[in-house]
């Protein structure tokens, strides 16, 4: 491609202020994104809520299969606060119960995805 050629194709392209056909910019969260907080090991930790979560990021935890889909969102869920969190012993019994509850705060049925219409 000649230099007149990309600055013609750049010269097509509209500017970010012109009319666009969709203002993503502009979507607010359907439900009340509030945190899921939990006690565990003497201690109060906090969970992004499951729809504030970044899309790729779930995406990238899911491609694992269901129990890293899982312990995926737990620890994008608990942001900083997983470092500290993962040293603690977390039997496997209460993985399920704690992600169950965390979907119900989060107002999804168990083994549905965050990406779902519902």
């Amino acid at each position: 491609m000649t230099t007149a050629q990309s600055k013609t194709r750049a010269a097509k392209q509209p500017a970010d202020d012109e009319p666009f056909d969709f203002n993503l910019d502009a979507v607010k969260a359907e439900s009340d994104l509030t945190p899921f907080r939990v006690h565990f090991n003497g201690r109060r930790w906090e969970f992004a809520h499951l729809e504030g979560l970044d899309i790729w990021d779930v995406v990238e935890v899911a491609d694992g299969g269901d129990l890293q889909a899982v312990l995926g969102a737990l620890r994008l869920g608990l942001g900083d606060q997983y470092a500290e969190f993962r040293k603690i012993r977390l039997p496997q019994y209460k993985v399920m119960t704690l992600f169950r509850a965390y979907q119900k705060h989060c107002g999804m049925e168990p083994g549905e995805s965050e990406a779902s219409e519902s």
